[in-house]
C-alpha cells in the first residue's frame, strides 16, 4: 500500500475485465501486461494513465524489475517501487496444451507454458497476494493424456503425469515453492456474484504473509436459498440497456429459416421432426448434448456463458425476440462491464476481447474480500474445501 491506495498490477489483463473488478474493489492498477494489440488499445481508450504500459508486449520479454519501475512512475512517488510495496498481482496466464509427444497425446505441463512466466513475476515483485484465473479443466488436466482405447486391460498402469489433476498438481507445487500460503482453489459461478450468466471460473488466492486465505460467501442463489436474491436473468440484464444501433454479425439465410420456427428458450430439439437432420447436418448423429444448435436465448435464465463467437453454429447465443446474435454491447453488459466501457478493433475482436474477460461483477467480488483481508476487517467466507479426490 502506497499511502492509502491498494496497488495492484494486471498480468495477461486482456479487456481488463479483471482488473477493473478490483478497481471497482478499491485497488489501483499501476501496469498491465497483455499481447493482443486491440486489447492494449481498449484499455488504453478507457484508462489513459496506463496508455504507457497498454502497449502489445511479451510477458516472456517483461521482466518484474520494469513492472516496479513502471509502477512508481504511474504513482508520480519520484521512485520505483520495491519487492513487497505491490498489494496485488492478478492474471489468467493460458494453460492449454502447449506441444505434443506423438502417440502420448497431448501435453499440458504448465511449467513449459506461460503459467511459469507469471510465477517467475510473483517472485520478483513479491505481491501481498496474488490471484490466478483459470478454466475449469485444469482441474481435472493431466499432464499427459493417454487415449482412451490405449489404457484398461492388456495395458500399462496409467503413470503419475497421465493422470487426472496432475496439471494442477504441478501448478500448485510451483505456488508454493515461491512461499505462499495457498489454500485448495474453488470454483467459482459467476452468477452467484451477481453476474446474469452461467460461468464457472478456477480461482486460485494466495497469500505472502501466511494470512487466512478464504473466498468470498455467494451474494445470489439459483433459487432463492439461505435467504439470498435469485441469479440474475438475461431479462434483468438487457431490460435497461440502450443499444439503438447494434453491432453483431449476422446470420446466413440458411440459419435464419430454422431460428424462424423457434422461440425463446428452444433449440434445434424444437425444430419439427423432419427438418432436424436437415438443420444440423453431420452433427446430428454425433453424441453430445448439443444445446447450442439454434438456440435461442431464454429471457427468464442467466445467459450461458458469452463466447468469443456467439454467433458459431454449435454455441448460438441468438437473441430471444430478434433474429440476430447477441450484440457486441449485450454481451459486454452480460459480462458486467460498465455500459461506457469502449472496445477498440473489428466486431470479432470486440467479441473475442468480451469472450475471454472475467466477469467484472465476479472480479469486484474476489477484490473485494481481498480488500477486507488486506485491511484486516471481518470478512464472511467460504471455509468447506474443495471436494477434489486430488486433494
Amino acid at each position: 500500500m502506497i499511502g492509502n491506495k491498494l496497488i495492484s498490477i494486471g498480468l495477461f489483463a486482456g479487456a481488463f475485465g479483471l482488473d477493473l473488478g478490483m478497481e471497482q474493489a478499491g485497488f489501483h492498477t499501476v501496469n498491465v501486461v497483455e499481447n493482443d494489440p486491440d486489447a492494449t488499445k481498449t484499455i488504453a481508450k478507457n484508462r489513459p494513465h496506463l496508455v504507457e504500459t497498454a502497449l502489445p508486449r511479451d510477458i516472456r520479454q517483461v521482466s518484474a524489475q520494469t513492472l516496479l519501475e513502471e509502477g512508481g512512475r504511474v504513482l508520480d512517488i519520484g521512485r520505483h517501487l520495491q519487492p513487497g510495496e505491490v498489494d496485488l498481482v492478478t492474471g489468467g496466464p493460458p494453460c492449454q496444451p502447449f506441444s505434443t509427444a506423438g502417440k502420448r497425446g497431448s501435453v499440458i505441463d504448465p511449467r513449459g507454458s506461460l503459467f511459469m512466466d507469471f510465477i517467475r513475476i510473483i517472485e520478483g515483485i513479491q505481491p501481498r497476494f496474488f490471484v490466478m484465473e483459470n478454466v475449469r479443466g485444469l482441474l481435472s488436466a493431466p499432464i499427459c493424456h493417454r487415449p482412451h482405447d490405449k489404457r484398461g486391460v492388456g495395458y500399462s498402469q496409467l503413470l503419475p503425469e497421465e493422470m487426472s489433476g496432475s496439471a494442477l498438481q504441478v501448478v500448485l507445487s510451483e505456488m508454493r515453492n515461491l512461499g505462499y500460503k495457498i489454500a485448495a482453489p474453488r470454483l467459482l459461478e459467476a452468477a452467484d456474484y451477481g453476474v446474469p450468466q452461467n460461468r464457472e471460473r478456477v480461482i486460485f488466492i494466495a497469500s505472502r504473509d501466511s494470512e487466512p486465505v478464504t473466498f468470498p460467501l455467494p451474494t445470489f442463489s439459483e433459487n432463492g436459498a439461505n435467504g439470498l436474491p435469485k441469479w440474475l436473468t438475461l431479462r434483468d440484464a438487457l431490460e435497461n440497456l440502450e443499444d439503438p444501433d447494434p453491432e453483431y454479425f449476422t446470420y446466413s439465410e440458411n440459419r435464419l429459416m430454422y431460428l424462424r420456427l423457434l422461440k425463446a428458450g428452444e433449440n434445434w430439439r424444437y425444430l419439427p421432426d423432419e427438418l432436424k437432420e436437415q438443420a444440423m447436418g453431420g452433427a446430428y448423429k454425433s453424441g453430445g448434448g448439443k444445446v447450442g444448435f439454434y438456440r435461442r436465448l431464454s429471457w427468464d435464465k442467466p445467459s450461458p456463458t458469452i463466447t468469443t463467437s456467439p454467433h458459431q453454429k454449435a454455441t448460438d447465443m441468438c437473441h430471444p425476440e430478434e433474429l440476430r446474435p447477441l450484440s457486441v454491447k449485450e454481451c459486454a453488459w452480460i459480462q458486467t462491464f460498465p455500459v461506457h466501457w469502449v472496445f477498440y478493433g473489428s466486431t470479432a475482436s470486440k467479441y473475442r476481447q468480451i469472450g475471454n474477460a472475467v466477469p467484472v461483477l465476479l472480479a469486484y467480488a474476489i477484490g473485494e474480500h481481498i480488500s477486507k483481508l488486506i485491511k484486516g476487517e471481518k470478512v464472511q467466507a467460504i471455509d468447506e474445501p474443495l471436494q477434489l479426490s486430488l486433494f
